[in-house]
């Protein structure tokens, strides 16, 4: 079954709707004491520096602007929150890992930041952790699905930049990374691929994201 299969003509339509709302930047956080009211459904989104992260959130909300990318891997070490109107969802912008040259103390501070967050945010549907198509998954991908998993939060692989690799390389990689996702506790199965330099998936993305703020 294709990802559109997965999703009714009505479900493909609610998500370009949602997303086709004025989406702005709401507020950073660096201190779970300065973290908004958790009063609206949030989905977050994770993965190494420069898995794509920034330009998905913009590809699928349209603003080419909404989410900082940088040349630097690992420069954005806060939660970035953004809302639209007329709609209860925050999306998290969360910080990057796997950064080579990133201090200890940082990665210490990565790591209880996002733990913290996970561990104590009621509204949290679900974490779209992004795999770079060209990687696969590397070992800080399974540091952070263990951080995922104890935390007890629902996590979602979606694969980026899927247009640079052979369709054939795409399904080894969806098969393999199934296969690693049967062993985690807290992984949802279904696995989504992207590109958002060629708009890949991007509706599926929108209507799974849909699914999460309509029960």
């Amino acid at each position: 079954m294709s990802d559109e299969e997965k999703f009714s003509e009505d479900e493909l339509e609610a998500g370009r709707l949602l997303f086709a709302r004025p989406w702005t930047f709401l507020t950073s956080v660096t201190d779970m004491s300065n973290l908004p009211d958790a009063t609206r459904t949030e989905i977050a989104f994770a993965g190494r520096s420069n898995v794509g992260k920034s330009s998905l959130i913009n590809a699928l909300t349209g603003r080419k602007g909404l989410a900082r990318t940088s040349s630097t891997p690992g420069r954005t070490q806060m939660l970035n929150f953004f809302v639209a109107p007329e709609t209860e969802l925050t999306i998290v912008d969360m910080p990057g890992y796997g950064y080579a040259q990133a201090p200890k103390e940082l990665v210490a501070a990565w790591t209880e930041l996002v733990f913290a967050y996970l561990r104590g945010r009621p509204t949290l549907r679900r974490v779209f952790l992004l795999i770079d198509s060209r990687h696969g998954i590397k070992n800080n991908d399974l540091e952070a699905m263990d951080l995922l998993d104890k935390a007890a939060v629902i996590y979602q692989v979606v694969l980026t930049k899927s247009d640079k690799i052979k369709p054939g390389q795409l399904a080894r990689l969806m098969e393999e990374t199934s296969k690693t996702l049967s062993r985690r506790p807290a992984a949802f199965p279904e696995i989504l691929a992207t590109s958002s330099e060629k708009g890949i998936g991007l509706d599926e993305l929108r209507a799974e994201i849909h699914r999460l703020t309509s029960y």
